[in-house]
């Protein structure tokens, strides 16, 4: 099964993403119904560790894992990331393309926060993307189905953009169901506080 580590925004920040992301082009497009491969707000998340294919048979084993980083990060004095959705980026280009909002805040906390869900994974001999972690929620992969200039002056507005605050209190374990409708299943949720 595919699996990945994640936070999640409050149900606010996300709603606020959404009414942000229908004002931009790539919203009136897909308004319009180019399948510019918006991501339904339901599978809306940040990504800590992504494992990918995981025999069902080890599901506990990552999930110890996932317990043993956050209870071990909490236990050393960590606190839960405070944070907001703010800016914005892109990954890849012409077909590849994949936009993004970034994060302002405690960004440094998630990061260690992610750093010791990581370690608990290596040490339970759980393999997953060794790529830094950067921190962001991935909104659309428009590929090359949206004009490069209505690309880049979505990616210049949002680069203003700031959302409410929100503070992370839990760090799940995903399932992800892909297909031509994607399921996010929370398998395990561990508590920050």
């Amino acid at each position: 099964m595919r699996l990945f580590v994640a936070v999640y925004p409050t149900q606010e920040a996300l709603a606020d993403l959404a009414a942000a992301v229908s004002r931009l082009r790539l919203g009136a497009a897909a308004a319009s119904g180019v399948n510019v491969r918006l991501t339904a707000r339901p599978l809306w998340h940040v990504t800590l560790a992504f494992l990918g294919e995981v025999a069902e048979e080890r599901v506990s084993v990552v999930g110890q894992a996932v317990r043993e980083g956050v209870q071990s990060w909490v236990a050393a004095g960590g606190r839960p990331p405070a944070l907001r959705l703010a800016g914005a980026g892109r990954f890849g280009r012409r077909r590849f393309t994949v936009v993004w909002v970034g994060l302002r805040g405690d960004v440094d906390q998630l990061r260690s926060l992610g750093d010791a869900v990581r370690a608990h994974l290596r040490r339970r001999r759980v393999a997953y993307d060794p790529k830094p972690l950067r921190p962001h929620l991935t909104f659309a992969r428009p590929g090359d189905r949206l004009p490069e200039a209505d690309l880049a002056a979505d990616l210049a507005t949002l680069s203003g953009y700031e959302g409410p605050g929100w503070t992370v209190d839990e760090v799940y374990l995903v399932r992800s169901h892909p297909g031509p409708r994607p399921v996010h299943e929370r398998l395990v949720g561990v508590s920050l506080r």
